[in-house]
């Protein structure tokens, strides 16, 4: 669960900002500015192509960041990089404390009932705002809570089994 050659989505770039080869930057880590914290990128633009960049920059923004990468200086440069994703490597990551984990290693892992019942393996974790939400992907798609011990009753990441007090109907 914890490769280190694994690639994290950690941004994305949703075109040019002024006339001098800022980016307008997405952020996918909390806080945004932690994206700055993890490089080099591994940019993959929208033609699939990859290349490694270190060194960029950023500012807050008004709904993200502000950045610069090393080389771009023109507008239309940037422009062309509308779309592209931000990856880093598992290993770019700190190690979690005690107790605690990345979303991202729960993904692959095996999700089964308390009763057995196999539902698949966990395809994401995203929040709704209430509480956070474990997609797993098996015969169907399920939503589950993440909402430990009420829901998540157990975690292996040795094993990559998560055993959950969830209906198999529901």
């Amino acid at each position: 669960m914890n490769d280190p050659t694994r690639r994290i989505l950690v941004g994305r770039i949703h075109g040019a900002f002024g006339v001098r080869g800022e980016l307008k930057l997405e952020s996918l880590t909390e806080p945004q500015s932690n994206l700055l914290r993890y490089q080099p990128w591994i940019l993959r633009d929208a033609q699939g192509r990859e290349r490694e960049v270190d060194g960029a920059r950023a500012r807050a923004g008004g709904k993200g960041l502000i950045g610069t990468l090393p080389g771009i200086e023109d507008r239309d440069v940037a422009e062309a990089l509308r779309g592209a994703e931000l990856y880093v490597l598992r290993s770019a990551l700190p190690p979690p404390k005690d107790g605690e984990f990345y979303w991202i290693d729960l993904e692959g892992m095996r999700v089964a009932n308390v009763e057995g019942v196999d539902f698949g393996v966990v395809t994401g974790v995203f929040s709704n705002g209430a509480n956070d939400v474990m997609t797993v992907r098996g015969d169907r798609e399920r939503l589950i809570p993440f909402a430990r011990p009420d829901y998540v009753i157990s975690l292996d990441f040795d094993n990559g089994r998560i055993v959950v007090d969830w209906d198999a109907d529901f």
